[in-house]
């Protein structure tokens, strides 16, 4: 069975993915210990919160440059939430902060006359032919809690929602880094279908 570890940085709900894992039935462990994160053959990054908090845990676990060396190893690595966010180059929640910079682009406030923040169950457009995507459709729905958005380039871009008139990136990825700004481990059988194919592809 493959080896997937659960980043446990103190920061999201770190025990409803792994069971969404287990209901694929793919056991995952929850940790920060840098000798075993060295040894999987897959990361995942969940958060919940703010961008600066999430990048000063990383820090403190001494866990920014292992994640960036992984990324740059191949070790595919899953962002769900606040954990796609840092993956990208800068923050600009409560103060400027820079992010992982395994992707490009930054993290802006939702600008919409729409109520803050998107909560709910919101609709996949589908931006471009990916693994991840293999078992979608345009129109299937997922769930999302944000207030802050990423940009990205359209290299970067797989999967998209609106809110209101603005556009907002849901699937982003680029070689072995995906992130989801949703939360595939609330969004039902879509959500199953995105961490299935996801880890075929590991």
């Amino acid at each position: 069975m493959k080896k997937i570890v659960i980043i446990d940085y103190n920061i999201g709900n770190l025990q409803s993915v792994q069971a969404a894992f287990l209901r694929l039935g793919q056991e995952t462990v929850i940790s920060r210990d840098l000798e075993e994160i060295r040894k999987v053959d897959a990361l995942i990054l969940p958060g919940v919160g703010a961008f600066p908090t999430a990048m000063n845990n990383l820090k403190k676990f001494n866990l920014i440059e292992l994640l960036q060396e992984r990324a740059a190893a191949g070790i595919p690595i899953l962002g769900i939430c606040l954990g796609m966010q840092v993956l990208f180059e800068k923050g600009y929640e409560i103060e400027e902060r820079q992010g992982l910079g395994l992707l490009k682009g930054e993290v802006i406030p939702i600008k919409t006359n729409e109520k803050i923040p998107h909560m709910g169950w919101n609709q996949l457009n589908l931006a471009k032919t990916s693994p991840t995507t293999h078992y979608l459709s345009d129109n299937d729905e997922v769930y999302f809690v944000h207030s802050y958005q990423a940009t990205c380039p359209d290299d970067e871009l797989i999967a998209y929602t609106t809110y209101g008139e603005v556009k907002i990136p849901a699937i982003v990825g680029k070689n072995n880094v995906i992130g989801c700004q949703f939360h595939p481990e609330k969004s039902g059988e879509i959500g199953r279908k995105i961490l299935k194919a996801f880890l075929e592809e590991i």
